[in-house]
């Protein structure tokens, strides 16, 4: 992941960032878009600020209409506490009702299962503040999930094919939004080990219409960092940055 606004935290720091500073994104948000938002109204360099609900969306420079949903407040990653706390925010759920600006950005209106969440495992991730990549799905990626909404449930089980080279855990969740529903917390809880474990973990959120009646759903995918086979955690791979999809039509 490449990061953007390089002069901005040299305005902000007084020098230039180290290639390595895993805190990038907590500059910029912290530093930057929540204290320009209270001083003049206006969110940049981020995309929008929300104060109340604890969150920014920043444009990511890598591709072009690939969001990130940030935390006001300091929380690391998917393995930090906070994300699954009894009265934590829903950050996902918040990136799910935002991702119209997806849709924005790639100037068409784009379908609940063309848009996918990730949160990557820290293997797999740049950067030590929670962000959730809003994004594309990948087209191959969207239709093999279609293709095996039928075969799952409210249970967590291996999805039947590799998604972009690596295994998933899959489950569905039943309704239009997120709202109450806690992926984070989903995971730590269902699956044996996770919430011991959860930095060694990447998720993602698919939009999906479910079988047999096309009632509008989620499938929520789980994979596991594994050094062997070189799976970093990374599930933003199962993002489109380049979003044929919209292209395509």
């Amino acid at each position: 992941m490449r990061w953007l606004l390089a002069g901005l935290l040299l305005g902000l720091a007084g020098c230039a960032p180290h290639p390595h500073d895993r805190m990038v994104l907590w500059h910029i948000v912290h530093g930057a878009c929540v204290p320009h938002f209270a001083a003049t109204g206006s969110p940049a360099p981020c995309l929008a600020v929300h104060p109340h609900a604890g969150y920014a969306l920043l444009k990511d420079r890598d591709g072009a209409t690939q969001v990130l949903l940030i935390p006001t407040a300091r929380v690391t990653g998917i393995e930090d506490p906070a994300v699954r706390a009894p009265h934590a925010p829903d950050y996902l759920a918040l990136a799910w009702a935002d991702r119209g600006v997806v849709a924005r950005l790639a100037g068409r209106p784009l379908r609940r299962r063309d848009v996918a969440l990730a949160v990557n495992a820290i293997a797999g991730r740049t950067q030590d503040q929670l962000h959730i990549h809003i994004d594309c799905v990948q087209p191959a990626v969207r239709a093999a999930v279609a293709a095996q909404a039928a075969g799952l449930n409210a249970a967590w089980r291996k999805f039947p094919v590799p998604l972009m080279g690596q295994p998933y855990l899959a489950r569905v969740v039943v309704g239009r939004s997120l709202a109450g529903v806690n992926p984070f917390r989903l995971l730590a809880d269902q699956v044996p080990g996770a919430a011991a474990a959860m930095g060694q973990w990447t998720l993602a959120v698919l939009g999906v219409r479910l079988p047999p009646d096309r009632r509008a759903g989620f499938v929520l995918l789980a994979g596991h960092v594994n050094p062997k086979t070189g799976d970093r955690g990374a599930g933003e791979r199962l993002q489109d940055h380049a979003c044929a999809l919209a292209r395509a039509g």
